[in-house]
């Protein structure tokens, strides 16, 4: 496999991840019933936009890195702030069991 097959291989791996995570958003707010993100929504988005940073900084491509960047930024402190969220449950549950 050559250099420009691999980059298009993580170009298009990124964009799949994207993909991913609305078809995931989409199906499991119609198993619920209601608009729910899941947390793979967000596991699928950084691993979208880490792989659509490095295709972007492979090209050379200024907006896309900005872009990504930003992203890469609030996926990543969706996930910080859903793990506390967690920690704090179940240091809730401790104290009453």
């Amino acid at each position: 496999m050559g250099r420009e097959t691999l980059w298009l291989a993580v170009g298009f791996g990124g964009q799949l991840a994207f993909t991913g995570r609305f078809a995931l958003q989409w199906l499991y707010s119609e198993y619920k019933k209601r608009s729910v993100i899941p947390v793979g929504f967000w596991y699928l988005s950084i691993i979208g936009s880490a792989l659509l940073l490095a295709y972007a900084i492979y090209r050379e491509d200024p907006v896309f890195i900005v872009g990504q960047s930003f992203g890469f930024i609030v996926y990543l402190r969706n996930l910080q702030l859903i793990a506390k969220q967690h920690g704090q449950e179940n240091r809730e549950l401790a104290e009453k069991g």
